[in-house]
């Protein structure tokens, strides 16, 4: 499937790696297996210290329009004309309004990943 206003260029030709930074919307997210999962719908860095924490990817209509997220460390490769995971499209996380709602109120830490998901969550609902 292309991706909109982006060649078909398949997995053998990703172009050059490229940094979070310079990493566009709309490219496709391959998952371990090779398989087109979605797209990069949003890139999302630290705020304060700009190290990239991971993607949202948009299934589109490819898996009943979902969005995932992939953290930093489930991502193998930023290239210009796509994204290469590490894992499974089973092992990325799902973004729902569980993600929103992970805040703790018992006194105990966030854990990290929560704290991206209830992050990610709250751009796609517009609570940034």
């Amino acid at each position: 499937m292309r991706s909109a206003g982006l060649p078909a260029v398949g997995m053998e030709n990703l172009g050059q790696p490229v940094s979070h930074l310079a990493l566009r919307d709309g490219v496709p997210v391959y998952d371990r297996d090779g398989d087109e999962i979605g797209v990069v719908d949003r890139v999302m860095s630290d705020e304060a210290t700009g190290i990239f924490e991971g993607v949202i990817i948009h299934t589109r209509p490819l898996i009943g329009a979902q969005h995932l997220f992939a953290s930093h460390d489930q991502i193998g490769e930023l290239r210009e004309h796509g994204v290469r995971l590490t894992v499974p499209r089973a092992e990325l996380h799902e973004l729902d309004e569980h993600a929103g709602r992970r805040r703790r109120d018992d006194g105990v830490p966030e854990a990290p990943i929560e704290r991206l998901l209830r992050k990610a969550w709250d751009w796609l609902v517009g609570a940034r």
